[in-house]
């Protein structure tokens, strides 16, 4: 790999681009697959770091407090990304804060962007995560301060250097070649609307002209597959114009919400049946649940946990109604109460019921039924 690399990560105030904004930045310059030059600093984001933020990185509010606006480094940081290829765990994550940074402080930044997450699944897809975590601990990297921006970027400069070592440099550049091509997208589609999307689960929604909606999709991992709609030969992806997504904690509440999101906004490229086919579907589901009646005797609340950002929610199901998500004893009180409203829903009965039918699904067992109407 003998371009110019730039190894950057980031640590920020959240997750999402258009409103979070970046607390440190860490850049490790790299020419001829030499270390070059490492640079870092803190940066005000101009609001306050939530507390669970604090937590995991360790940088305070008061640390900020005078350390430099990013508009008062945008140029200098121009300059040093500047005709580098841009390296990242999870680049589009990092590329797209700071396009949307340094689009705050009037400069477009553009860059090649090479993917560590997507270059870890191509070299060792026997591995199952490839979380930065995940390469820490295989690859044995020497880490000395998770979630700070410059130790990150070190921690993923090892990582190029072992699969280097292991795989050669000349195979380690063809496939670097390989995991950054992407496709073209629509020109008047802002790339940035792409590189905020998570490599997560959830649904997410492309809108044409006015607002129109396109299509409603699910997957566990949005934004490949987004990507994969602009790199097929769907004629309908170049009329995208808007793209929206929500985060999920699993592949069960995407499914469910994806299924919510059709019926309401019924876009005009999913896969639609007929009213009357639709309503004979729901009467042959109502026929064979006298065969599959609901076995509990109350609700059942089904458990999805997110591990790497350590969260869950429970799915409130009865009388194979879905009643919604909750992730606290509130939201839990608040769905078996309006429960008593349920309806019963063809496309979540067979969704709920298929992932109940999975071995080492966790159910809780919950009280207060409702009434299917």
């Amino acid at each position: 790999m003998q371009s110019p690399l730039a190894v950057v990560d980031l640590e920020t105030t959240g997750g999402q681009p258009a409103w979070d904004r970046v607390t440190e930045i860490g850049v490790i310059e790299v020419d001829g697959f030499e270390v070059s030059s490492e640079w870092s600093t803190l940066v005000n984001p101009g609001a306050a770091i939530p507390a669970p933020i604090q937590a995991l990185t360790g940088i305070t509010n008061e640390m900020v407090a005078a350390a430099p606006s990013f508009a008062e480094l945008a140029s200098g940081l121009y300059e040093r990304l500047a005709g580098r290829v841009f390296v990242a765990h999870n680049a589009r994550f990092d590329y797209g804060f700071l396009r949307h940074e340094f689009e705050r402080a009037g400069i477009k930044f553009f860059a090649k962007t090479l993917c560590t997450v997507r270059l870890s699944r191509r070299l060792y897809p026997e591995h199952a995560s490839h979380s930065l975590d995940r390469l820490i601990a295989r690859h044995g990297i020497a880490c000395r301060a998770r979630h700070r921006a410059l130790p990150d970027a070190d921690a993923v400069w090892q990582f190029l250097r072992i699969a280097a070592r292991e795989h050669g440099e000349e195979i380690l550049a063809v496939a670097a070649r390989q995991v950054a091509r992407e496709p073209a997208l629509p020109p008047h589609l802002d790339r940035a609307l792409i590189d905020a999307i998570p490599e997560a689960p959830g649904v997410y929604l492309l809108y044409g002209e006015a607002g129109t909606p396109l299509y409603v999709g699910m997957s566990r991992s949005m934004r490949s597959r987004v990507m994969q709609h602009f790199s097929s030969s769907t004629a309908w992806a170049r009329e995208v114009r808007r793209i929206d997504w929500q985060r999920t904690v699993g592949e069960l509440g995407a499914l469910l919400r994806e299924a919510k999101l059709v019926k309401e906004l019924q876009p005009a490229y999913n896969r639609r049946e007929s009213v009357d086919v639709h309503h004979g579907r729901v009467a042959a589901a109502l026929a064979r649940l006298k065969a599959v009646e609901w076995p509990h005797a109350g609700p059942l609340g089904i458990v999805e946990r997110d591990r790497e950002r350590e969260a869950a929610e429970m799915h409130v199901v009865d009388r194979w109604c879905y009643l919604g998500a909750a992730s606290c004893d509130a939201e839990l009180a608040g769905l078996l109460e309006r429960g008593r409203a349920a309806r019963f829903d063809y496309d979540h009965y067979r969704i709920l019921s298929r992932h109940l039918a999975r071995k080492g699904v966790r159910t809780v067992k919950l009280a207060s039924p409702c009434t299917v109407n």
